[in-house]
């Protein structure tokens, strides 16, 4: 195919003169083509004249060998020849052997979604198993816990089938390097569960929580319908190993209220950031694991007309629509007077700040956004990186109980609710050690789209003292870069803690973990993602290794399998990890 850059019109022209646009540029006839918009972002830069810029690919009616003649004789460094890539599971290793049980999954955020969704392709007929809800049902628990407080701790904003990422702006943007045709795979698996096709070609493609709940279910109906199984309100308590290979994993069915041993050879363990319990479990089993920085903040608030003025030089709705111009977004960095990184983070335009606790005395907070993102508010994670330096240690623990800490101290300002605070008194308190007299009046936690019930408070004492000034020296930047952004617009609310694992499970090449033969440490909660695209695409890798490894047996298509067997039957024996 030929693929076009920098093609630009008028904000408000729509699609339509790409065609001629194209024919021009290949000095073609319009009937000798065809094309797809793969890319389109707004350019600004000259605002208040604002354009749409496009990328397109072109396929050529004569074949690709005219078209890699084309692009040669063309000598247009903007028209270039390109081979699609579409990805494929990888070629079998020669000495794959069948396996004797079903591949485990665990976790059903990105990372185990997709896992499971290349395994049962490639007929393995994989096994999910998820401590929380199906997302019809977790729905229905976060909405309540938002409206009179009762958490579910295995059904809330960060457990149930779809992950943390299911409540949030569901952005699919990522820095992983992919050359496989993965992220097109992922993308496309999207659209066909439901998504808008605009993920495929937007710069910063989003899907919104509303619409991502809808592709989660359907990407489950078909994992089932390929023979897989999915065990819901399902804990993985424990692993069973014999001889430094995996054998099996202990689990806890929380309806049956029943230890159960689930044989497996493989499994990938993709239970997200927030699985502190299993993780505990883990490291007390001997389970390699290692410290790892990660960030932590306060989540600030302005409205979006602000954010929209500033990128767009234009604030009145009427007008964006006129222009097809989408609720803008902002990506920040800067350095406290300490070195530290100061950077934003979930960055939701027209979103909602929600109250994400899954701990019962705890208390954190997330963001997320509609497809539509047409709440009256932006809001982002401003954090702060932290390491060792930090977490009073260098037990590989202490930085999940650093967490902890914060979001109790969180939980005990806000009495339970989310607290927040205006900016301007927030920054007084911390710099004058200090609360001022007057806070404000509450605020209808609706005006201000907060999910969740909300309380004035004094958060200056939140964060430690070194990290919150670095936060005020990171604010000071950004209200360099959009002007009002420190302003007293804005109100921050805490604790943002969860912005990735505090921990690492390293691995080999192959994917496997350094300790267990057959464990496959995956996603955000082993480490090595940071949102839903680099999850995904760490799911799908590591479901690549047992594919290439591996063969399904034979025997399960034609055998009805005990899926699980009851632990005080098959006894406990001294291979188990407690």
């Amino acid at each position: 195919m030929l693929q076009i850059s920098q093609l630009k019109l008028p904000c408000g022209s729509g699609t339509k003169p790409l065609a001629g646009m194209i024919a021009r540029a290949l000095r073609a006839k319009p009937g000798d083509f065809t094309y797809t918009i793969s890319r389109h972002s707004v350019d600004a830069r000259k605002k208040p004249l604002l354009f749409d810029t496009y990328r397109v690919d072109v396929t050529l009616a004569a074949g690709e060998a005219a078209e890699e003649r084309l692009a040669k004789r063309l000598k247009n460094r903007d028209i270039v020849y390109k081979k699609e890539i579409v990805w494929a599971l990888p070629e079998k290793n020669p000495d794959a052997k069948i396996l004797l049980h079903r591949p485990v999954v665990v976790g059903a955020g990105p990372a185990g979604l997709f896992a499971d969704l290349v395994l049962a392709r490639a007929g393995f007929r994989p096994i999910l198993i998820e401590r929380g809800k199906p997302v019809e049902e977790r729905t229905k628990d976060v909405e309540r816990f938002w409206k009179d407080g009762k958490l579910s701790p295995d059904s809330n904003i960060q457990f149930g089938e779809g992950g943390a990422g299911t409540y949030s702006d569901g952005k699919l943007t990522t820095n992983a390097k992919d050359r496989m045709g993965r992220t097109e795979f992922i993308l496309n698996t999207f659209i066909q569960a439901g998504a808008d096709p605009s993920i495929a070609y937007e710069a910063l493609p989003h899907i919104g929580t509303d619409v991502l709940r809808t592709c989660v279910k359907n990407i489950r109906e078909e994992v089932l319908s390929l023979g897989g199984t999915v065990l819901f309100e399902t804990r993985v308590t424990g692993l069973q190993e014999k001889g430094g290979a995996l054998t099996g994993a202990q689990v806890y069915d929380e309806k049956k209220e029943e230890d159960l041993l689930l044989p497996c050879e493989a499994l990938i363990l993709a239970p997200g950031h927030s699985a502190r319990d299993l993780v505990r479990s883990l490291y007390r089993a001997g389970i390699p694991m290692e410290q790892k920085n990660f960030a932590v903040g306060l989540r600030v608030s302005h409205p979006q007309a602000l954010i929209n003025e500033n990128q767009y030089g234009i604030s009145d709705p009427a007008e964006l629509s006129r222009l097809h111009l989408a609720p803008v977004s902002y990506k920040l960095t800067a350095k406290g007077p300490s070195g530290r990184g100061i950077y934003s983070f979930c960055m939701c335009p027209g979103g909602y700040i929600v109250n994400a606790s899954s701990e019962e005395g705890r208390l954190c907070v997330n963001g997320m956004s509609d497809f539509a993102r047409d709440a009256a508010r932006a809001n982002s994670a401003i954090v702060v990186t932290v390491g060792p330096e930090e977490f009073g240690g260098s037990g590989v623990l202490d930085g999940l109980t650093f967490q902890e800490a914060l979001e109790e101290r969180a939980f005990a300002l806000g009495k339970g609710s989310v607290p927040i605070e205006w900016y301007p008194d927030y920054a007084a308190g911390v710099e004058t050690g200090k609360a001022p007299e007057d806070l404000g009046k509450e605020e209808d936690s609706k005006a201000l789209c907060i999910r969740g019930k909300s309380r004035i408070a004094d958060l200056s004492d939140l964060l430690p003292k070194p990290l919150a000034k670095d936060l005020l020296a990171g604010m000071a930047h950004f209200d360099r870069v959009i002007p009002g952004f420190a302003g007293r617009e804005c109100f921050v609310a805490g604790i943002e803690s969860r912005t990735s694992s505090p921990v690492r499970l390293p691995r080999t090449e192959a994917g496997e973990s350094t300790g267990l033969s057959g464990l496959y440490p995956t996603g955000e909660g082993a480490g090595f993602a940071g949102g839903i695209m680099s999850a995904a695409l760490d799911g799908m890798r590591q479901a690549e290794e047992i594919e290439k490894r591996f063969l399904p047996n034979p025997a399960w298509e034609t055998e009805k399998i005990e899926i699980v067997e009851n632990i005080e039957k098959n006894g406990n024996d001294s291979g188990t990890q407690q």
